[in-house]
């Protein structure tokens, strides 16, 4: 039992473990003041980045308080991006590359993205996931994950690690133990991994162990209740997954880090403060702090939360002080590795190569493209999970007019649908079948299988209009021989863009 009045070591020890983010394009006085009496880490994300130039002068200042400093963005290069949250992503996503299953272009990619973010001063990257998407119906990774296969997870994972890592930039594995077979949103509740020990570890520790041999020094935890190995405890704070099974099972003896603290899942349940003391007395070593929650009162409130465990007994001073040598020793690699690789800010076009060689055609759309005039295009947009900005633009109508003029396009939510009467109400022959009147009508819909209403509007449509071109730019489905689709197997820019350039029959169409 601690004293009333915890030491200053001891206070910096605690406040090295919080991984926080900030509001703004610079750095606030707060976080350069906190960095100072020994904020170890930072995260990154859309809020913090209006362009290269600025997000290097950003990262310049954060490390001249501290040059060990680590500093980490949720970047996966798909549908969750960050550093180009506000154009979409010049890469497919990891759905897109596992479709094409070329392990090289999977690390091409990665060491693309990884120079952009070497040269922006970023060290630690959280990702890539590691989850194995075998439940098609989750509304939380679905794209996220290369596939359904859990070898196809495997070899891409480490395929991504290699290429993100020979840039200069650590990657981080997640969601152990595997987030792909569970069906609520962590965001905003508490998702239930029901199999057994045996299915888990044929199913979905795979991928982490072939992060692991691809020299992973850093793991995000996910939060979800794995009953097979702890009934009472998320993984984010159970010991029995983050200790006996990824350290002494799996061997990994590197830096352990939550997913953001501030989800639903662990806070709903412990809220923000008790869901930290319980992940570190649990085994993470650094907790991350993203959401509206980054703020210097967050901070102030979950360090006092660990020294209040330290004067309880709740924590130990063994594991906070083992924590915190974690941190430190993975700041120390991540930064060695960073000082040793030249910075190259020479992007090449490999996303867009990726993007198009991920497209897959039904039999009907072979003979129907290219288009034989502009056409009306309409985007059924769903509500996103909270890992994808709302500010990111994905689509194929912007992309689409600048290679046919002509061509309109309107987007229908799913409010839009209930406000009228439903799918079958007339405001699809308004919006969509009367623009569309002798033009070709395409389509564009983001995970229709898994969304009721936009599984409806589609079905009407293509009951008015069986000619008309679904582009599918979430997980495919199985659509019928007659239907004239295209999947992108994802929705960044770069596969909006490989749509496109299909419809209007580009001629430099790799």
């Amino acid at each position: 039992m601690l004293s009333s009045t915890p030491s200053k070591e001891l206070r910096r020890l605690a406040l090295s473990l919080v991984q926080p983010g900030f509001v703004g394009t610079e750095a606030p006085d707060w976080v350069l003041r906190r960095i100072g009496e020994g904020l170890s880490s930072v995260v990154l994300f859309a809020r913090n980045i209006a362009t290269p130039e600025q997000v290097a002068r950003l990262t310049a200042s954060l490390r001249a308080e501290n040059p060990a400093l680590i500093i980490a963005i949720d970047e996966e290069a798909g549908d969750v991006t960050r550093i180009e949250s506000w154009t979409g992503s010049t890469r497919p996503g990891n759905y897109a590359l596992g479709t094409v299953d070329d392990v090289e272009l999977t690390e091409s990619v990665a060491r693309d993205l990884g120079r952009e973010l070497h040269a922006a001063g970023i060290t630690l990257n959280y990702a890539p996931s590691a989850d194995v998407n075998s439940n098609p119906r989750n509304p939380v990774i679905g794209v996220r994950s290369f596939g359904a296969s859990t070898d196809l997870v495997s070899r891409h994972s480490a395929a991504w690690i290699r290429g993100l890592q020979s840039a200069g930039v650590a990657a981080c594995a997640k969601h152990f133990p595997g987030h792909g077979d569970t069906a609520v949103d962590s965001h905003l509740g508490l998702p239930s991994y029901h199999a057994g020990i045996e299915q888990i570890e044929a199913e979905s520790l795979p991928p982490f162990r072939a992060a692991l041999a691809a020299g992973v020094r850093a793991v995000m935890s996910g939060h979800l209740l794995v009953p097979a190995y702890d009934q009472d405890n998320p993984a984010t704070m159970s010991r029995r997954i983050l200790v006996d099974l990824l350290r002494t099972e799996l061997g990994f003896d590197g830096l352990v880090v939550t997913d953001g603290i501030e989800m639903g899942a662990v806070t709903n349940l412990y809220g923000i403060d008790g869901a930290t003391v319980r992940a570190v007395v649990g085994g993470a070593d650094a907790i991350c702090v993203g959401g509206e929650s980054a703020t210097e009162g967050t901070v102030n409130l979950l360090t006092g939360a660990l020294l209040d465990a330290l004067g309880t007994g709740e924590l130990s001073e063994e594991r906070l002080r083992d924590a915190a040598r974690r941190v430190q020793e993975f700041a120390d690699w991540s930064m060695g590795r960073s000082r040793s690789t030249p910075t190259d800010r020479i992007s090449g076009d490999i996303g867009f190569v990726a993007a198009r060689r991920a497209i897959r055609m039904t039999d009907a759309a072979q003979g129907a493209l290219p288009l034989k005039a502009a056409p009306h295009v309409v985007e059924l947009v769903p509500t996103m999970n909270l890992a994808i900005g709302k500010e990111t633009p994905w689509g194929v109508a912007t992309p689409l007019r600048e290679r046919l003029p002509g061509t309109t396009f309107v987007r229908v939510h799913e409010d839009d649908l209930a406000a009228a009467g439903g799918a079958e109400a007339p405001v699809l022959e308004e919006l969509a079948l009367g623009p569309s009147t002798g033009r070709p009508l395409v389509v564009v819909v983001r995970d229709a299988a898994r969304h009721g209403w936009m599984a409806a509007a589609l079905a009407q449509l293509l009951r008015a209009r069986p000619d008309a071109v679904v582009v599918e730019m979430g997980l495919p489905g199985t659509p019928g021989s007659e239907v004239v689709q295209i999947a992108t197997h994802g929705a960044t820019t770069a596969s909006g863009v490989a749509a496109a350039e299909l419809l209007a029959g580009a001629p430099d169409r790799a």
